[in-house]
Order: C-alpha cells, then structure tokens, then sequence
C-alpha cells in the first residue's frame, strides 16, 4: 500500500514538474489580483483557529497540514499588517540557529507562507484579507513572452528569464513542483493541492516583503499572476526585477572598486534591514545564491526565509548562534530578548561570505589598514552595522575624493609627453585586475595616478585617459606597451613615456 502511495506522488510530482514551466507561459485568463471577497462568506478566522475541520474529523496527517497551512497564513499576514511590535508578545521561540546553509533541518513553518484558504469558499476569505497592493504588470503581460530560460530553482521555487513585449527581461517565480518542499510534503501528506498551498504562501510572503521594503538594494516586484492551472486554482507566478547570479569566482577577478561596490551595496542593505519599518529583518537562508548584481549594484532576490522575530531568552545562555567556524553568545536583555540577534547574524554572515573574499585583496595599499579593521571587527561581532556602515562609507569618501593618495610617495620616476585628442588603438598588455579581459584598464583619480601605475609596470610605455568613468567618478584609463601607432580621437588624450 506504501509502495502504491509513493508511486502515485512520484507521479503526480513528475507531471507538475513538467506544467511548471507550462504554467509560466500559458495563461488561462488568469487574474492579476486575488479573488474578491464575497459578501456572503463568514469572516476571518481569528489568529489561532483551525483552517479545516477538527482532527477528529478529517484524520491527524490532513489536520496536520491544515495547521501548518495555517501558521504560514498568519504569518503572511503579520507582515502584512505591520505588526512586528505584537509578534513580540506572541508565544517565545527557541534561540534560532542557522538553517538551510549550514545543512540544518528543515525551516519550521514560522519562516514561511503561501496562497489561500484550502477548499471552496474559505479559499477567497483569506486572499481577500491579504490586500495586495495591484501590480504594475500582470496575467496579460505575461502572456506572450518570448525568450523563456530557465534560470535555476531551490527548494520552493523555479526561476525563469522572459522578455515581456519584446522590451523588457524580467524574472518569473514559481513554485516548483519537483522541488524539496512539495515532494516531502507530499511524501508526508499524499495532498497535491494542500502542499501546493503550504508552498506557495512562502512566495506569498516573498512579494508581501518585496512591496514592505522597498530600497536600493532590495529586488523589484513588478507584478504577480493568479490563474487556475492543473486542477489547483490560484496558482501563482510573480514577475520581478532580474539580475545576473552573483558568482563568487568571477568576483574575484574583478577590480576591487567593483568588489568593494558589493559590500558597500550589502551594508547598506544590512543597515536597512535593522532598522526597517517591520523592525529588524534578518535573513535565516544567508548565501551569495539568495542575491543577484543589477547595473553593479547587490540586491536580495530572495526573502521567504526573511524574519522577524527576534528570539526570546531568560539568560544570556539561550542567545546562542552557531556558525560553522565560530560561535557567538549575545547578551540578554530585560525584556527578555536576545539583543541584536537579527543583526548580528545577517553582519557575521556577510563577513563570513562577502567581506573576508572581496574586501582586502587587491586593494590601495593606504586602504588595507582600514579594511583589515572592518574585516576583524566584524568577523569577531565587536561592531554593530550602524558602525559598520559609517566605516564603509568613510571608505567610499577616501577613495572618490583622492585623500587615500595623500599618505604615498608620488615622485614620477620618467617624463611623459602629453598628446591630446590621441589614442593608440593597439600594443595593449594584460593586466590583473582590468576592466577589459584584452588589455590593462583601470581606474584613476588622476593623471598622477596614472602616472604612478604605469611607473610601477615595467611593459607600460604609454596610457591613454578615456573619457568613461566608473561608478565613483574615477576616469578610466589604458595603459599601453608601445605607442608606435597613434590616432585622431577627439575624446582621448594619450601620455607617451619619453624617458625611463
């Protein structure tokens, strides 16, 4: 009989794997909002009540999931209503720990949320209650996409790139029916549509928190879908902004303006998230996969697993937080909360993933004793994000403003001719890091700089300054070998070495 069962959730598993991409494109006049309520249902539920039947009546696995698809629904709605504040004086919680990047079990249903209520009527009363803010696109735009890709998938959701109208690209989100939450939810419960449910509310929650923070470094919902599709009504697909995956290994090997623009671009959002209009918002799923670099710029794509709730302690012993490398306990404070635990976690998290890989290396060498302070001090927790932030941004304002060539030596050691409206199309040399993967481009405050650089390169006989600059304002410039060929270019001014 157990073999019967599994054979039919593999089943079942399969065929909506393969109607997930279906459901992206083909949409059977869907709509953009959630159904209107009807004047006819009974009110909400209040906080707490049983979403189905009792579990007398309807068996202990379905009401099981029942409850679960309940939690996930209150929880959607805290966010919705801005009730952080009363999320404090819920039940306490269990000092968290780290979750799905350190291999822990799975996240309890207090981290997660999904669509509505699980049969019939009740299933409007709860979207009704959601009030979501109407979308900039929906069902009608998404009709006729073209250059469908998929992009890659975790847990809960599938993630596709599509171009809207020919224009726009754009990222499309939904749940993915092959994923580890629906097949262990059906392996546990042999319910399609009622895993769906407890899936889907944590996207649910996604666009909630998407709509409540809006920042800089926080991605873009532009809109969200409904329509029925395989026998489950209500399926949901949201359309976002779309970015390009940050990979680590490409970071690496590029400019340290550019690395530095991550982490300065990751503290600022940090520094949001402690101080956002939910309260602080600490992110449990804390991995470079859950961010995404739109125009240079880090921004989460990913908050299901986002919370709030800071945990509750009667001793400094309950503030525990356990990483892979290093534990840390954090005070306890009167009222009976663990201080910071929100912040402290998302700082050690972009230390440990961010700052030690992206920060120091390769930076001005007048920076580094700056940086390596950062570093330290966030990898041993001794500073909070207010001042972690400030430190960043006295960065950012040494390196755009030139004060950090103060403290060098700058005496050139060989004379160069000025040559202006020049340029010297060939005789590039590589070097590491550059803004172009042929040549030796990089980033100056000025012609002393430039200068400085190509003294410091023995094959450098030459540069020529561009009339592009970088995000912080600096110019960039080719350095080149030889200057054996030089042409008219009117937005160029080329230096040739004359003596060594």
């Amino acid at each position: 009989m157990r073999r019967r069962k599994t054979a039919v959730a593999a089943g079942c598993c399969l065929a909506f794997l393969l109607g997930t991409l279906l459901n992206l494109l083909f949409i059977p006049g869907g709509s953009e909002h959630p159904p209107p309520p009807r004047e006819e249902l009974p009110p909400p539920s209040p906080p707490g009540a049983p979403l189905y039947p009792p579990e007398e009546e309807i068996g202990g696995g379905q009401a099981a999931l029942a409850r679960q698809i309940r939690e996930r629904y209150e929880e959607v709605l805290r966010y919705r209503q801005h009730r952080a504040a009363a999320a404090a004086g819920r039940r306490p919680l269990r000092p968290r720990e780290r979750r799905l990047m350190d291999l822990a079990p799975p996240r309890t249903s207090a981290e997660q949320p999904r669509p509505p209520g699980p049969r019939g009527r009740a299933a409007a009363g709860p979207w009704a209650e959601l009030s979501l803010e109407p979308p900039l696109l929906g069902c009608r735009d998404i009709r006729d996409v073209s250059g469908v890709q998929y992009l890659g998938s975790g847990y809960t959701k599938a993630v596709y790139k599509a171009v809207l109208n020919r224009t726009l690209a754009v990222a499309l989100k939904a749940v993915d029916f092959g994923g580890h939450d629906i097949a262990h939810c059906v392996r546990q419960f042999s319910a399609l549509g009622d895993c769906y449910r407890l899936a889907a509310y944590k996207i649910v929650k996604e666009m909630i928190l998407l709509q409540r923070l809006r920042h800089a470094n926080v991605l873009q919902l532009y809109g969200y879908c409904y329509q029925d599709s395989n026998d489950i009504p209500d399926t949901l697909t949201t359309i976002t902004e779309l970015g390009s995956p940050l990979e680590m290994i490409q970071l690496l090997q590029t400019s340290w303006e550019d690395r530095f623009r991550i982490c300065l671009s990751l503290v600022r959002l940090l520094h949001y998230l402690a101080h956002s209009p939910l309260g602080s918002v600490t992110l449990l799923d804390f991995r470079p996969r859950q961010f995404v670099i739109v125009d240079g710029e880090l921004k989460v794509t990913d908050l299901d697993d986002a919370s709030v709730e800071e945990s509750s302690c009667t001793s400094n012993s309950d503030c525990f937080m356990e990483f892979p490398a290093r534990n840390f306990t954090l005070p306890c404070s009167v009222e009976g909360r663990c201080q910071s635990m929100n912040e402290k976690r998302n700082l050690y998290n972009a230390y440990r993933f961010f700052f030690t890989y992206l920060l120091p290396h390769s930076a001005p060498s007048s920076l580094r004793p700056l940086l390596d302070k950062i570093v330290n001090a966030t990898g041993e927790l001794h500073w909070g994000i207010d001042e972690t932030a400030a430190q960043l941004e006295r960065v950012l304002d040494l390196y755009k403003s030139g004060e950090y060539l103060q403290n060098t030596t700058r005496v050139p050691k060989a004379e160069y001719r000025r040559v202006p409206e020049a340029y010297i199309p060939d005789e590039n040399y590589r070097c590491w890091p550059s803004y172009h993967h042929k040549g030796c481009l990089l980033s100056v405050f000025d012609v002393n700089e430039a200068i400085e650089i190509c003294d410091s390169y023995s094959q450098c006989k030459a540069f020529v300054l561009t009339n592009q600059t970088t995000w912080t304002g600096r110019q960039l410039v080719f350095f080149k070998m030889a200057s054996n060929h030089i042409v008219p270019d009117p937005d160029k001014i080329t230096y040739v070495k004359v003596t060594d």
